[in-house]
């Protein structure tokens, strides 16, 4: 079995991440959809609330399943027989940040990255500039499915009364 991993911090998950889900889906026999969680990290979401947003967002392919992680992705490419990661660019910046964590990554374990060009309606998407805009009051609602437009609505609804209730 040839399986893939698509990992990222998903904070929140958006169409641009779906579609490279998706297609890694085609390719691959198997694709993880890799949560990290990072401690020191400040995210809108906990790690079971993007967990719990990301498997009902990959309920439609029989072939992907989702799962968490801490640490080093190599390790855990290490531990679950992974043989390539797939990695979703937006444009030649993405490139630059990403190839070489693909080096290091390839010269610590030997699994390859497989780099897919975003489709180009989603070229701009960015978990960061979803929150941006969601939390200035934009419309955000085509680039997440339902159910995360939902929680993230009230997640940054609960955001800025705490924001309130500390300022009064």
């Amino acid at each position: 079995m040839r399986r893939a991993v698509c990992p990222g911090s998903f904070d929140p998950v958006t169409r641009g991440h779906l579609d490279v889900v998706r297609r890694a889906a085609g390719l691959f026999d198997e694709v993880v959809v890799a949560v990290g969680t990072n401690p020191s990290k400040n995210r809108l979401f906990e790690p079971d609330e993007r967990l719990a947003m990301l498997e009902r967002a990959c309920a439609e392919w029989d072939n992907v399943r989702v799962d968490g992680f801490r640490g080093l992705l190599t390790t855990y490419c290490q531990d679950n027989d992974v043989v390539a990661i797939v990695k979703g660019l937006r444009g030649a910046g993405d490139f630059e940040y990403e190839l070489p964590m693909a080096h290091m990554n390839s010269s610590l374990t030997g699994v390859d990255t497989v780099f897919l060009p975003t489709d180009p309606q989603w070229s701009f998407l960015s978990s960061s500039l979803v929150k941006e805009v969601a939390g200035l009051g934009g419309d955000v609602s085509a680039f997440v499915p339902d159910f995360v437009l939902e929680r993230l609505t009230e997640r940054l609804a609960e955001r800025q009364a705490e924001r309130r209730t500390r300022g009064a």
